[in-house]
């Protein structure tokens, strides 16, 4: 076997009282493909920055082979100082490398190498960040969740690119299906140590529970010995005094090992608060189009719902995923066509964005209502604290605030928040954003269960797959196809996967191809030239505002009907913030949407200029 290109031994780090790594263990040899898996909090992101050379250990060693070269994708790359997305890339390249690459994989990823690193979004800053790191084709690539914020066609274009490459590889992600098909040895981080599988993800979790059940044999062994000894302490007859002294100081140590063990980390416990049963219809459309900017965004598009149906909507970004899941839920009108919501419906919506969480409040606020210490869960009051260990959040960080939490405790808190909601109708937008696989497991069977009905937006083909009934497909051009099963059926069906939504944008434009050949398309007039009108640039300036106005009303009114006990005491407020949130979140799409079709249009016409 070739020696590793990176070895970490007996890493050792703390933060704050409790060590955090406790004698973690990495190698990596020569194409490599490794799978690094642990809860939430384990130290993943840790170990990969104590390899990359981010951070220094308290202890242990790092060894890199002289001249192997590592490149690392951390969770939130950074962009700032680069002027474009390619100076940006062509920055991690070393002399050389291929400074074509670069371009080749912006453009794969859906970029041109113009973008401003100050204006992209989270999905678009990630897509620069994997190019700059697959670019230079290092000896060791380290990838801390790179699927998180890309599309379908991104996740699986990723697959091929990292399938090709003869690079080592150091793979976090919560994606099961990604790390699956990637992964050909597993490394579990858990509870400051490390323990290596031979083998890809998909035989890790039996093989971690077959580990933990023998964990816990053991220490039901240790019990039972260490209430032997005690049991032999107060009613054993006296021998001779060293050999008792001995005895004695086996106890004391057999004691102190139970008391110092760290136990492997609790289950989250997910108990959603089941509201009024709802009619068997629950949503009805009939043609429905709706488009935005002259670009249709759904088009004549019919189903029924009924109770009990768990849903699944997919395609690539900017498809309208959002935008339809809005329409079925009554918070956007279409342009065309009806829908129709059935009777005694008590909707939840769990929000990608995260956008309902103020981040100054305290985490006991955020439960509550900041009202008492109290939370209603399934009929029964319940203590915030208790409530807290059950999403695995320890009772000191009551006080915290929201704005200090990590991306998995929001999404654990968001989820917590909205189980606590009576509901019949779960509506879901990327619930899979930052949850540990743990977690994911738990939220599964928790949809697996639910009695009522569930619209659900994800881009976890793995995901889909175990929880929804029906996958609706975005097929271009605004059309819209149901199909039974989830994700892996509906290929079977269709007969291919999610395509890029603007593959024809990967082509020159004219415009580019008269710069790179020096002379227009033959046949071809020179058109002349659009420009933004009056209406349009006025609308560029003052719909920022406008959103943030219409955000903030939105978390106002979510704050006034997080009251759990409004609808009992104000019914008619109840009815006039929800008919006012419906209404406020329809005009919030509808102010995004056209800011956005704006701002493509003005880039587009500077693009041209």
């Amino acid at each position: 076997m070739a020696p590793p290109l990176l070895l970490l031994q007996d890493i050792r780090l703390t933060i704050g009282a409790t060590p955090l790594l406790d004698g973690a263990e990495l190698s990596v040899s020569p194409g490599e493909r490794l799978g690094l898996v642990g809860r939430n909090g384990s130290g993943k992101s840790t170990l990969l920055k104590i390899a990359a050379g981010e951070i220094e250990a308290d202890g242990g060693t790092r060894f890199l082979q002289p001249g192997a070269t590592v490149r690392y994708m951390p969770q939130e790359p950074d962009l700032s100082g680069f002027a474009t997305t390619l100076a940006y890339v062509e920055a991690g390249l070393a002399p050389g490398d291929d400074p074509y690459r670069a371009r080749y994989l912006l453009e794969a990823l859906g970029l041109h190498g113009k973008e401003d690193p100050q204006t992209l979004s989270g999905g678009e800053a990630r897509r620069a960040a994997l190019a700059r790191v697959l670019a230079p084709e290092p000896d060791i690539l380290l990838l801390d969740e790179p699927t998180n914020h890309l599309d379908l066609p991104a996740i699986e274009w990723l697959e091929g690119e990292l399938r090709a490459l003869r690079s080592a590889l150091v793979l976090i992600s919560h994606d099961r299906r990604f790390l699956e098909n990637l992964s050909r040895a597993t490394l579990w981080l858990d509870r400051g140590t490390t323990r290596r599988l031979e083998q890809g993800f998909a035989a890790f979790e039996g093989w971690r529970d077959a580990l933990l059940a023998e964990e816990e044999r053991d220490r039901q062994k240790l019990d039972r010995k260490i209430a032997a000894e005690e049991d032999w302490v107060r009613y054993g007859v006296t021998a001779r005094r060293k050999r008792n002294q001995r005895r004695l100081a086996l106890l004391d140590a057999m004691r102190r090992e139970r008391r110092e063990e760290r136990r492997a980390a609790g289950a989250v416990k997910l108990t959603v608060t089941e509201g009024e049963t709802s009619g068997t219809l629950v949503v009805e459309t009939r043609g429905v189009s709706k488009s935005f900017g002259g670009a249709p965004v759904v088009r004549d598009f019919s189903i029924r719902i009924r109770r009990g149906d768990r849903i699944g909507l997919v395609g690539p970004n900017g498809a309208g995923k959002t935008t339809l899941l809005n329409l079925l839920t009554g918070a956007l009108g279409p342009d065309a066509g009806t829908v129709r919501l059935g009777a005694n419906l008590q909707m939840v919506t769990l929000d990608q964005r995260r956008a309902a969480l103020d981040p100054a409040v305290s985490l006991r606020e955020a439960l509550t209502g900041g009202r008492g210490d109290t939370v209603f869960v399934g009929g029964a009051a319940k203590h915030v604290v208790s409530y807290m260990k059950d999403f695995l959040f320890a009772p000191e960080q009551q006080n915290s605030p929201v704005g200090t939490l990590s991306g998995g405790e929001r999404g654990r808190l968001m989820l917590a928040r909205a189980l606590a909601q009576p509901s019949n109708l779960l509506v879901l937008d990327e619930p899979t954003n930052d949850l540990d696989l743990e977690t994911l497991d738990l939220l599964q069977e928790m949809i697996a269960d639910y009695p009522g009905t569930v619209l659900l937006v994800s881009h976890d083909r793995d995901f889909l797959d175990r929880t929804v009934t029906s996958t609706i497909m975005a097929e271009g051009d605004g059309r819209w196809v149901e199909y039974a099963g989830g994700y892996s059926d509906m290929l079977a069906q269709r007969g291919r996967g999610v395509e890029a939504r603007t593959a024809a944008a990967k082509q020159p434009r004219p415009k580019e191809r008269e710069r790179a050949t020096g002379s227009p398309p033959p046949g071809t007039a020179e058109p002349k030239r659009r420009r933004l009108s009056f209406t349009e640039k006025h609308a560029l300036e003052t719909l920022p505002a406008r959103i943030e106005k219409l955000t903030a009303d939105v978390a106002k009114l979510n704050a006034i009907l997080a009251d759990h006990e409004l609808y009992a005491r104000d019914p008619d407020r109840f009815a006039k913030a929800t008919a006012l949130l419906a209404k406020t979140q329809a005009e919030l799409e509808a102010a995004e949407e056209q800011w956005l079709t704006l701002e493509m249009l003005r880039e587009e016409l500077e693009t041209q200029a």
